[in-house]
Protein backbone atom coordinates (compact mmCIF):
# COMPACT_ATOMS: atom_id res chain seq x y z
CA UNK A 1 0.00 0.00 0.00
CA UNK A 2 0.80 3.78 -0.35
CA UNK A 3 1.40 5.41 2.66
CA UNK A 4 0.08 8.87 2.94
CA UNK A 5 3.70 9.37 4.21
CA UNK A 6 5.13 9.51 0.46
CA UNK A 7 1.83 12.15 -0.21
CA UNK A 8 3.71 15.35 -1.65
CA UNK A 9 1.96 18.81 -2.12
CA UNK A 10 -0.86 18.61 -0.04
CA UNK A 11 -1.41 22.34 0.55
CA UNK A 12 -4.67 23.87 -0.58
CA UNK A 13 -5.58 20.11 -1.69
CA UNK A 14 -8.92 18.41 -0.69
CA UNK A 15 -8.53 15.39 0.41
CA UNK A 16 -11.51 12.53 0.62
CA UNK A 17 -10.71 10.52 3.40
CA UNK A 18 -12.74 7.65 4.28
CA UNK A 19 -13.60 6.92 7.95
CA UNK A 20 -15.34 4.62 9.55
CA UNK A 21 -17.88 6.66 12.23
CA UNK A 22 -20.17 4.10 11.93
CA UNK A 23 -20.24 3.92 16.20
CA UNK A 24 -23.45 3.67 18.40
CA UNK A 25 -25.43 6.20 18.42
CA UNK A 26 -28.45 6.65 21.34
CA UNK A 27 -30.60 9.45 21.92
CA UNK A 28 -28.14 11.62 19.31
CA UNK A 29 -25.23 10.93 21.95
CA UNK A 30 -22.40 9.02 20.25
CA UNK A 31 -21.63 6.05 22.99
CA UNK A 32 -18.18 4.67 21.98
CA UNK A 33 -16.12 7.00 19.83
CA UNK A 34 -13.06 4.48 19.75
CA UNK A 35 -13.19 4.52 15.85
CA UNK A 36 -13.25 8.78 15.71
CA UNK A 37 -9.98 8.82 17.99
CA UNK A 38 -8.29 6.29 16.30
CA UNK A 39 -9.01 8.59 12.91
CA UNK A 40 -7.47 11.50 14.41
CA UNK A 41 -3.61 11.52 13.57
CA UNK A 42 -4.42 11.19 10.20
CA UNK A 43 -6.43 14.24 10.25
CA UNK A 44 -4.65 16.48 11.90
CA UNK A 45 -1.55 14.84 9.60
CA UNK A 46 -3.29 16.64 6.49
CA UNK A 47 -4.31 19.23 8.22
CA UNK A 48 -0.58 19.92 9.29
CA UNK A 49 0.54 20.01 5.63
CA UNK A 50 -1.97 22.53 4.74
CA UNK A 51 -4.62 20.23 3.41
CA UNK A 52 -8.74 20.53 3.24
CA UNK A 53 -10.49 17.45 4.49
CA UNK A 54 -13.90 16.17 3.45
CA UNK A 55 -14.62 13.36 5.57
CA UNK A 56 -16.80 10.02 3.88
CA UNK A 57 -18.52 7.70 6.34
CA UNK A 58 -21.62 5.64 6.61
CA UNK A 59 -23.63 5.06 9.58
CA UNK A 60 -26.45 2.52 9.54
CA UNK A 61 -27.04 0.01 7.26
CA UNK A 62 -29.22 1.86 4.73
CA UNK A 63 -28.29 5.84 4.84
CA UNK A 64 -31.14 7.08 6.43
CA UNK A 65 -30.09 8.32 9.58
CA UNK A 66 -28.49 11.30 9.78
CA UNK A 67 -24.42 12.13 10.64
CA UNK A 68 -25.29 15.37 12.54
CA UNK A 69 -24.54 13.56 15.97
CA UNK A 70 -21.40 12.17 14.79
CA UNK A 71 -20.42 15.68 13.39
CA UNK A 72 -21.60 17.07 16.50
CA UNK A 73 -19.66 14.46 18.62
CA UNK A 74 -16.61 15.17 16.27
CA UNK A 75 -15.95 18.40 16.48
CA UNK A 76 -16.43 18.49 20.22
CA UNK A 77 -13.58 15.98 21.03
CA UNK A 78 -11.10 16.88 18.33
CA UNK A 79 -11.20 20.63 18.92
CA UNK A 80 -10.50 21.21 15.45
CA UNK A 81 -11.92 24.25 13.45
CA UNK A 82 -14.83 23.38 11.14
CA UNK A 83 -12.86 25.61 7.99
CA UNK A 84 -10.66 22.96 6.64
CA UNK A 85 -13.23 19.94 7.38
CA UNK A 86 -16.54 19.11 6.26
CA UNK A 87 -18.54 15.89 6.08
CA UNK A 88 -19.84 14.58 3.11
CA UNK A 89 -23.44 12.92 3.44
CA UNK A 90 -23.59 9.49 4.72
CA UNK A 91 -22.71 7.61 1.89
CA UNK A 92 -24.74 4.67 2.11
CA UNK A 93 -27.40 7.00 0.91
CA UNK A 94 -26.60 6.51 -2.25
CA UNK A 95 -26.95 3.28 -3.86
CA UNK A 96 -24.12 3.80 -5.74
CA UNK A 97 -22.02 3.00 -2.88
CA UNK A 98 -23.34 -0.41 -1.80
CA UNK A 99 -23.27 -1.11 -5.65
CA UNK A 100 -19.65 -0.45 -6.01
CA UNK A 101 -21.03 1.60 -9.05
CA UNK A 102 -18.66 3.22 -11.17
CA UNK A 103 -20.03 6.15 -12.37
CA UNK A 104 -21.09 6.51 -8.90
CA UNK A 105 -17.27 6.67 -8.07
CA UNK A 106 -16.31 8.61 -10.96
CA UNK A 107 -18.45 11.48 -9.54
CA UNK A 108 -17.55 11.33 -6.30
CA UNK A 109 -14.03 12.02 -7.45
CA UNK A 110 -14.23 14.90 -8.59
CA UNK A 111 -14.92 16.23 -5.41
CA UNK A 112 -11.47 15.74 -4.40
CA UNK A 113 -7.71 15.85 -5.51
CA UNK A 114 -6.68 13.05 -3.16
CA UNK A 115 -8.15 9.78 -1.56
CA UNK A 116 -6.87 8.12 1.69
CA UNK A 117 -8.83 5.30 2.73
CA UNK A 118 -8.41 5.41 7.13
CA UNK A 119 -11.40 2.99 7.38
CA UNK A 120 -9.97 -0.35 7.61
CA UNK A 121 -13.11 -1.78 9.59
CA UNK A 122 -14.89 -1.09 6.60
CA UNK A 123 -12.16 -2.19 3.84
CA UNK A 124 -13.43 -5.94 3.86
CA UNK A 125 -16.52 -4.10 2.00
CA UNK A 126 -16.29 -4.14 -2.56
CA UNK A 127 -17.98 -0.33 -1.74
CA UNK A 128 -17.47 2.41 -4.18
CA UNK A 129 -15.59 4.73 -1.58
CA UNK A 130 -13.40 1.91 -0.97
CA UNK A 131 -12.63 -0.03 -4.15
CA UNK A 132 -13.66 2.18 -6.76
CA UNK A 133 -12.45 5.55 -6.11
CA UNK A 134 -8.97 4.74 -5.75
CA UNK A 135 -8.88 4.19 -9.22
CA UNK A 136 -9.79 8.11 -10.34
CA UNK A 137 -7.72 9.97 -7.84
CA UNK A 138 -4.08 9.84 -6.04
CA UNK A 139 -4.34 7.06 -3.27
CA UNK A 140 -2.48 6.29 -0.13
CA UNK A 141 -3.16 4.60 3.29
CA UNK A 142 -3.88 6.47 6.66
CA UNK A 143 -1.83 6.25 9.56
CA UNK A 144 -5.12 3.66 11.69
CA UNK A 145 -5.14 1.42 8.29
CA UNK A 146 -1.51 1.02 7.80
CA UNK A 147 -1.31 0.41 11.73
CA UNK A 148 -4.18 -2.23 11.71
CA UNK A 149 -2.38 -4.16 8.68
CA UNK A 150 1.10 -3.96 10.45
CA UNK A 151 0.02 -5.38 13.72
CA UNK A 152 -2.45 -8.09 12.37
CA UNK A 153 0.06 -9.15 10.44
CA UNK A 154 2.08 -10.24 13.29
CA UNK A 155 0.02 -12.95 13.86
CA UNK A 156 1.00 -14.50 10.20
CA UNK A 157 4.12 -13.23 9.95
CA UNK A 158 6.32 -12.32 13.12
CA UNK A 159 4.58 -15.17 15.11
CA UNK A 160 5.71 -15.75 18.89
CA UNK A 161 5.25 -18.53 20.48
CA UNK A 162 3.58 -19.46 22.56
CA UNK A 163 0.29 -18.26 20.65
CA UNK A 164 -2.65 -18.50 22.27
CA UNK A 165 -5.99 -17.93 20.16
CA UNK A 166 -9.31 -16.93 21.72
CA UNK A 167 -12.68 -16.78 19.72
CA UNK A 168 -15.73 -16.19 20.82
CA UNK A 169 -18.97 -14.14 19.37
CA UNK A 170 -21.71 -15.74 17.53
CA UNK A 171 -21.01 -15.98 13.69
CA UNK A 172 -19.91 -19.39 12.97
CA UNK A 173 -19.98 -19.49 9.07
CA UNK A 174 -17.55 -16.29 9.18
CA UNK A 175 -15.49 -17.58 12.12
CA UNK A 176 -15.20 -21.30 10.51
CA UNK A 177 -12.15 -20.30 8.52
CA UNK A 178 -10.36 -18.52 11.23
CA UNK A 179 -10.52 -21.90 13.89
CA UNK A 180 -8.97 -24.12 10.68
CA UNK A 181 -6.37 -21.85 9.87
CA UNK A 182 -5.20 -21.07 13.51
CA UNK A 183 -5.42 -24.29 14.75
CA UNK A 184 -2.41 -24.65 12.11
CA UNK A 185 -0.61 -21.32 13.23
CA UNK A 186 -1.45 -20.83 16.78
CA UNK A 187 0.27 -23.24 19.99
CA UNK A 188 -3.62 -23.13 21.47
CA UNK A 189 -6.79 -21.89 20.22
CA UNK A 190 -9.79 -21.49 23.19
CA UNK A 191 -13.52 -21.24 21.52
CA UNK A 192 -15.89 -19.37 23.80
CA UNK A 193 -19.47 -17.51 22.95
CA UNK A 194 -21.81 -19.31 21.07
CA UNK A 195 -19.25 -21.00 18.87
CA UNK A 196 -18.53 -23.02 21.64
CA UNK A 197 -22.01 -24.69 21.73
CA UNK A 198 -21.83 -26.22 18.25
CA UNK A 199 -18.67 -27.83 19.56
CA UNK A 200 -19.98 -29.03 23.26
CA UNK A 201 -23.05 -30.08 21.05
CA UNK A 202 -21.19 -32.58 19.14
CA UNK A 203 -19.30 -33.41 22.28
CA UNK A 204 -22.47 -35.10 23.38
CA UNK A 205 -22.99 -32.14 26.06
CA UNK A 206 -26.68 -30.91 26.80
CA UNK A 207 -26.63 -27.15 25.62
CA UNK A 208 -30.35 -26.58 26.44
CA UNK A 209 -31.76 -24.06 24.39
CA UNK A 210 -28.54 -22.28 23.82
CA UNK A 211 -27.79 -21.30 20.42
CA UNK A 212 -25.88 -23.66 17.61
CA UNK A 213 -25.60 -23.29 13.79
CA UNK A 214 -27.76 -25.22 11.18
CA UNK A 215 -24.88 -26.82 9.69
CA UNK A 216 -22.08 -29.38 10.90
CA UNK A 217 -18.76 -27.65 9.57
CA UNK A 218 -16.85 -30.83 10.09
CA UNK A 219 -17.01 -29.82 13.82
CA UNK A 220 -16.29 -33.66 14.91
CA UNK A 221 -12.51 -33.86 13.07
CA UNK A 222 -11.75 -30.58 14.56
CA UNK A 223 -12.31 -31.91 18.15
CA UNK A 224 -9.91 -34.56 17.38
CA UNK A 225 -7.20 -31.91 17.36
CA UNK A 226 -5.25 -31.73 20.87
CA UNK A 227 -4.68 -27.48 20.20
CA UNK A 228 -8.39 -26.81 20.48
CA UNK A 229 -9.55 -25.87 24.00
CA UNK A 230 -12.81 -25.53 24.96
CA UNK A 231 -14.39 -24.36 28.16
CA UNK A 232 -14.90 -26.58 31.26
CA UNK A 233 -18.12 -25.09 32.85
CA UNK A 234 -20.79 -22.71 32.58
CA UNK A 235 -23.30 -20.26 33.86
CA UNK A 236 -26.50 -21.11 32.71
CA UNK A 237 -30.00 -19.28 33.17
CA UNK A 238 -32.92 -20.21 31.59
CA UNK A 239 -31.40 -23.34 29.99
CA UNK A 240 -29.38 -20.88 27.68
CA UNK A 241 -25.18 -20.98 28.40
CA UNK A 242 -24.79 -17.47 29.64
CA UNK A 243 -20.71 -17.23 30.25
CA UNK A 244 -18.48 -19.54 30.81
CA UNK A 245 -17.54 -20.56 34.49
CA UNK A 246 -14.91 -19.88 37.14
CA UNK A 247 -12.79 -23.08 36.22
CA UNK A 248 -12.64 -22.05 32.27
CA UNK A 249 -11.18 -18.82 33.21
CA UNK A 250 -9.18 -20.64 35.55
CA UNK A 251 -8.05 -22.60 32.87
CA UNK A 252 -7.40 -19.44 30.40
CA UNK A 253 -5.16 -17.69 33.11
CA UNK A 254 -3.03 -20.61 33.05
CA UNK A 255 -2.56 -20.44 29.13
CA UNK A 256 -2.45 -16.98 29.13
CA UNK A 257 0.62 -16.37 31.62
CA UNK A 258 2.88 -18.84 29.33
CA UNK A 259 1.64 -17.16 26.29
CA UNK A 260 4.06 -14.82 23.96
CA UNK A 261 1.45 -13.67 21.45
CA UNK A 262 -2.51 -13.43 22.39
CA UNK A 263 -5.16 -13.08 19.75
CA UNK A 264 -8.39 -12.56 20.92
CA UNK A 265 -11.82 -12.16 18.81
CA UNK A 266 -15.15 -11.57 20.45
CA UNK A 267 -16.58 -12.11 23.87
CA UNK A 268 -17.10 -15.14 25.68
CA UNK A 269 -20.28 -15.23 26.99
CA UNK A 270 -23.71 -14.14 26.07
CA UNK A 271 -22.66 -9.89 26.24
CA UNK A 272 -26.20 -8.30 25.19
CA UNK A 273 -27.79 -10.77 28.06
CA UNK A 274 -25.40 -9.96 30.94
CA UNK A 275 -22.87 -12.59 30.14
CA UNK A 276 -19.85 -10.46 30.12
CA UNK A 277 -18.15 -10.88 33.57
CA UNK A 278 -16.00 -13.97 31.95
CA UNK A 279 -14.68 -11.38 29.35
CA UNK A 280 -13.93 -8.60 31.78
CA UNK A 281 -11.75 -10.92 33.89
CA UNK A 282 -10.02 -12.54 30.97
CA UNK A 283 -9.44 -8.81 29.41
CA UNK A 284 -7.75 -8.06 32.89
CA UNK A 285 -5.72 -11.40 33.13
CA UNK A 286 -4.31 -10.55 29.48
CA UNK A 287 -3.72 -6.49 30.69
CA UNK A 288 -1.42 -7.82 33.00
CA UNK A 289 0.16 -10.52 31.43
CA UNK A 290 3.94 -10.00 29.71
CA UNK A 291 2.58 -11.22 26.15
CA UNK A 292 1.82 -9.37 23.07
CA UNK A 293 -1.66 -8.77 23.01
CA UNK A 294 -4.18 -8.16 20.04
CA UNK A 295 -7.87 -7.97 20.20
CA UNK A 296 -10.46 -7.19 18.06
CA UNK A 297 -14.50 -7.35 17.55
CA UNK A 298 -16.81 -4.48 17.98
CA UNK A 299 -18.14 -6.51 21.80
CA UNK A 300 -15.22 -7.16 22.95
CA UNK A 301 -13.79 -3.20 22.26
CA UNK A 302 -17.04 -2.05 23.46
CA UNK A 303 -16.13 -3.52 26.46
CA UNK A 304 -12.61 -2.43 26.50
CA UNK A 305 -13.95 0.69 26.11
CA UNK A 306 -16.54 1.06 29.15
CA UNK A 307 -13.53 -0.40 31.60
CA UNK A 308 -11.36 3.07 30.61
CA UNK A 309 -8.39 -0.40 29.32
CA UNK A 310 -7.89 0.86 25.80
CA UNK A 311 -3.92 1.24 26.47
CA UNK A 312 -3.50 -2.09 28.48
CA UNK A 313 -2.71 -3.47 25.35
CA UNK A 314 -0.25 -3.96 22.65
CA UNK A 315 -3.05 -3.69 19.73
CA UNK A 316 -6.88 -3.12 19.67
CA UNK A 317 -8.40 -3.27 16.02
CA UNK A 318 -10.88 -1.23 15.30
CA UNK A 319 -12.65 -3.66 12.93
CA UNK A 320 -15.03 -6.12 13.46
CA UNK A 321 -15.43 -8.22 10.17
CA UNK A 322 -12.78 -6.44 8.27
CA UNK A 323 -10.51 -7.84 10.98
CA UNK A 324 -12.04 -11.61 10.70
CA UNK A 325 -10.94 -11.17 7.05
CA UNK A 326 -7.75 -9.93 6.90
CA UNK A 327 -6.78 -12.80 9.56
CA UNK A 328 -8.07 -15.24 7.74
CA UNK A 329 -6.67 -14.32 4.08
CA UNK A 330 -4.28 -11.70 4.63
CA UNK A 331 -5.76 -9.11 2.60
CA UNK A 332 -8.67 -7.15 1.74
CA UNK A 333 -10.90 -5.33 -1.22
CA UNK A 334 -9.46 -2.01 0.56
CA UNK A 335 -5.90 -3.09 0.68
CA UNK A 336 -6.15 -4.58 -3.09
CA UNK A 337 -7.56 -0.91 -4.25
CA UNK A 338 -4.25 0.89 -2.78
CA UNK A 339 -1.57 -1.41 -3.91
Amino acid sequence: MRSLKLAKNLRDKTVLLRVDFNVPVKNRKVLDDFRIIKALPTIRFLLEKGAKIILITHLGKDGTVSLDPIKKHFFAISKLSKNKITFFDNIRKFSGETKNDEVFAKKLSLFGDIYVNDAFSVSHREHASIVKLPKYLPSFAGFQFEEEVENLSHVFKKTKHPFLFILGGVKFSTKMPLIKKYLKLADQVFIGGALANDFLKAKGYDVGKSLVSDNNYGIRELLKNKKLILPIDFIKKDKIILDIGSESVIKLASLIKKSKLILWNGPLGKYEAGGAEATKKVLKLIAISKAESIIGGGDTIALISAMKMENKFSFISTGGGATLDYLANGTLPGIKALE
